[in-house]
Order: structure tokens, then C-alpha cells, then sequence
């Protein structure tokens, strides 16, 4: 089991997409010019064109990308707040946090929410408002939708949050049901800022980088209705489970009598850009340079491996008895990297997240024949460092790890029967643990075979 080198390209993919230097090598400044640059992307922006900067964003890795930007605009921000997860913060001179809960949102989360509209409110035709959005914009900024017949509380958010997040649906799904329970997401947000100019610089965490995903699309078009709502919430059965105004909001909207969320010829976009500044796939290329120079063989598979982690499991298990059967994919020492996020449907009580699952399952996958895997070490990781409820970014798997919990009494069937991989890779000691990365572009795997 080589440990230390499979943390170390996981790491060198995280370091990648550090959202400080993220935005400073996307975001310049030239006399009055603001410069964004990204991929083929280039927007400029004459500073002196605006009374105001201000600064308001959402997502794990907004702190940092405040950080970023507060170096290369300095005092001409002039008012900024950005929602983190908890613990998730930095040392901010212009812009203030706000720490709410994620993936539930709680109080504080609808409190940002309210904060960022007030100041939406106020933009004018000579305000600049750049927008940082990144991974758990959703729940950290939390506004149930309310008119003159419908009135969602923070409760009702809540309970359909964890439904959506227990039935195993995508996180596009999710977001789709999201976006229409919310005053402000699906775009929404971009009618408040209107007319002020509107710079929103995205960190993705969705794959397939759909920018009207990511957070729930705060600037973005939606292309999504409620009908499209409506069928998810039926595919996965969890309908019946939703609270009653949530229904009825939802069959409101489907019969037209609540507008639905703003399409791209909507006219409060027509002052916005959105500009995608780190992806997983910037991380898995960096993983790739790491393992090279390590002295691996190495292999990126895609950037967008989605599917319930524990067939996902099965794919990379076959990966390895492959490449130790032979140089098929690529020769020994081989290093197979892959990216995107999987999903887990919760059948058990027991605590993990998807990246958890995914290395359990993959003990599973290997138990039988862990003799066969000897030399092979496989490591699935949250880029943001917290993989589901827990402390953990992920967890490796090994023939190691399967001897341990034989020697501790840990059984992988009965860890993923309870959803309780966290339990299980505690015993066996082979959790990974980086902390609160305030970086996040999905997962990242790293199959080494030596």
C-alpha cells in the first residue's frame, strides 16, 4: 500500500484549484482596466466606469476567492459579504463572512441570504457587483420562496433538502428542485442586481461544469421548469414525503399560476457575465503532472464519473485487475486518475459520505482475492475536505486495509448495509483527513499499481 504517494498526488490536484491563486492568475488589473481571464475567456471591464465595487458570493471556496480578489482590487472594493460553511473562513479586510450551515441549511444561511439581496437591492447602473460562487452556494445562502399564496419556511427547505440528498439523485437533480423553492437562485438573483453590472467569476463542482448548476445558477439562466422539478421529485418516490406547501408550489408552478424561474431572454441577464475559473479537470491534470513525476505511468480516465459509489467501485476494481494483469491500459508502476462525483442512496443510519462509500465498496470489491491486489492502493477524496457529515475528505483502500478489518472485526458488508463507512475506515485508521480545504471542484480518485 503506498499511502504517501496517492495523498500526494490527491493533494497536488487540491493545491491546483486554490481558489487565491485561482483568481489571481484569472483576474488582473491594469490602471482602470479589470482583466478576467479564463481558458478562451476574456472580459474587460473600465473601473472608472462605476461609482462602486462591491463583492458578494457563496460557496465553500468563496472566503478564498474573496482573498484572491480583495489582492488584486485592494481598497477599491468598497462592500462585500460572502457565505462560507462553518470553519470554512479567512482573515477578509474588505468583504465580511458569514458562516451558515451546509448541507443543511439552518438560520444563518437564510440570514446571508437576506444580507446579499439587501445589497442586490441597492446595486444601480453605476455598480460593479462581482459575484463568487462555488460548491454550497445552495445551502448557504437559503431564501424560501414566498408571494401572496405561498409561504415556504426554513423548516420546509430543510426536510426537502434531506430528502433530495438521501434519495441518491445527482446533484443537477437536486439543484433543479432547489433552485425552484428559492427566491433568489435559478437566476432569480440577477432580477434584483438589474441594472447594475454583474462579473460572476465560478468555481465548478458539478460535473459536466453546468454553470447553471453550480450553486443553483444565483446569475445563470435557467433552463429547467417546474415541470422538470415535478418529475424528479416523482422518480425518486419522495414526493408524497415533501411538506404540503412544497407540493403545491410545485403543481402551481406547473400549471403556470407561479412564474418560473428566468430564461435566458430575460432581460435582467442582459448586464450579466459568467466566467468559469477552476474545474475538476484543471485538478486531475495537475494529479497527472504530480504522479508523472513521481515516476508513474499515468492515465486521466474523465473528470465526470457519476453513478452510485458502489458500482462506481466496481469499475475501478476491474480497472486494477487489469492493469495488474497486464499493460493493457498502461504498464507498471501505473497511476489511473478519475474525477466527478458519485451518489449514495441512504438505506442505513450509520455515518460516511459518497467518497467514504466508494473506497468501502472497493474493499469489498478486493476482499476476495486481496492477495491478487497487493501493490494496488486506491484513494477516493472530497477536493473541499469534507466528505459528507463527517471530518474525513475520504478514505484509502487496499489489501491492507482488508487485513486490518479483519483484525479489528470490521465487515465491509455490514458498514455499507448501514451507510457507516466513516466507522469502518476509523477502525482500520485509514481515513484521509486534510480539513476544510476552502476549495472545491467534486472528487478526485487515484488508483496507483505497482
Amino acid at each position: 500500500m503506498n499511502r504517501a504517494a496517492t495523498e500526494e498526488i490527491f493533494r497536488a490536484a487540491v493545491a491546483r484549484v486554490d481558489p487565491v491563486a485561482m483568481v489571481e492568475e484569472c483576474v488582473s488589473l491594469d490602471g482602470d482596466m479589470l482583466v478576467v481571464t479564463a481558458g478562451d475567456r476574456r472580459r474587460s471591464v473600465d473601473l472608472s466606469a462605476f461609482r462602486e465595487i462591491w463583492v458578494v458570493g457563496a460557496g465553500k471556496a468563496s472566503a478564498r476567492m474573496a482573498l484572491g480578489l480583495e489582492r488584486v482590487l485592494g481598497e477599491r472594493i468598497a462592500r462585500g459579504l460572502v457565505a462560507v460553511k462553518y470553519g470554512h473562513t479567512e482573515e477578509l479586510n474588505r468583504v465580511e463572512l458569514v458562516e451558515a450551515g451546509h448541507p443543511i441549511p439552518d438560520e444563518q444561511s437564510v440570514a446571508a441570504a437576506h444580507a446579499i439581496a439587501e445589497i442586490a437591492d441597492a446595486a444601480d447602473q453605476e455598480t460593479l457587483v462581482i459575484i463568487l460562487v462555488s460548491g454550497g452556494g445552495s445551502a448557504l445562502l437559503t431564501s424560501p420562496y414566498r408571494d401572496t399564496r405561498f409561504t415556504l419556511s426554513l423548516d420546509d427547505i430543510q426536510t426537502t433538502t434531506r430528502l433530495l440528498l438521501e434519495c441518491g439523485a445527482p446533484i443537477q437533480q437536486i439543484n433543479t428542485v432547489r433552485k425552484h423553492l428559492s427566491a433568489i437562485a435559478g437566476g432569480r438573483l440577477c432580477a434584483r442586481l438589474y441594472p447594475a453590472t454583474v462579473l460572476t467569476l465560478i468555481l465548478s463542482d458539478v460535473v459536466g461544469d453546468s454553470l447553471e448548476n453550480i450553486a443553483s445558477g444565483l446569475t445563470t439562466p435557467d433552463p429547467a421548469t417546474f415541470s422538470n422539478a415535478l418529475e424528479i421529485v416523482e422518480r425518486f418516490a419522495i414526493a408524497d414525503r415533501l411538506p404540503a406547501v412544497v407540493r403545491a408550489l410545485l403543481n402551481a408552478g406547473v400549471a403556470g399560476e407561479v412564474p418560473d424561474t428566468p430564461g435566458p431572454d430575460d432581460v435582467s441577464f442582459a448586464r450579466v457575465d459568467n466566467i468559469l475559473v477552476g474545474t475538476n479537470a484543471l485538478a486531475i491534470e495537475a494529479a497527472r503532472t504530480a504522479a508523472e513525476r513521481l515516476g508513474f505511468n499515468t492515465v486521466a480516465l474523465s473528470s465526470q464519473i457519476t453513478g452510485e459509489a458502489a458500482e462506481v467501485a466496481k469499475f475501478y476494481a476491474g480497472i486494477a485487475r487489469e492493469v495488474v494483469r497486464g499493460p493493457m491500459l498502461a504498464g507498471t508502476p501505473a497511476c489511473i486518475l478519475g474525477g466527478g462525483e458519485t451518489t449514495v442512496t441512504i438505506r442505513g443510519d450509520g455515518l460516511g459520505g459518497r467518497n467514504q462509500e466508494l473506497a468501502l465498496a472497493f474493499v469489498r470489491e478486493i476482499e476476495g482475492d486481496a492477495e491478487a491486489f497487493r501493490g494496488v492502493t486506491f484513494l477516493s477524496g472530497a477536493t473541499d475536505g469534507n466528505d459528507g457529515p463527517t471530518d474525513a475528505a475520504g478514505a484509502f483502500a487496499a489489501a491492507e486495509v482488508v487485513a486490518r478489518a479483519i483484525a479489528v472485526g470490521a465487515s465491509a458488508d455490514d458498514a455499507l448495509a448501514r451507510n457507516d463507512s466513516y466507522t469502518f475506515f476509523g477502525a482500520t485508521g485509514d481515513l484521509l483527513k486534510t480539513g476544510p480545504t476552502n476549495t472545491n471542484v467534486c472528487d478526485i480518485h487515484v488508483l496507483l499499481v505497482e
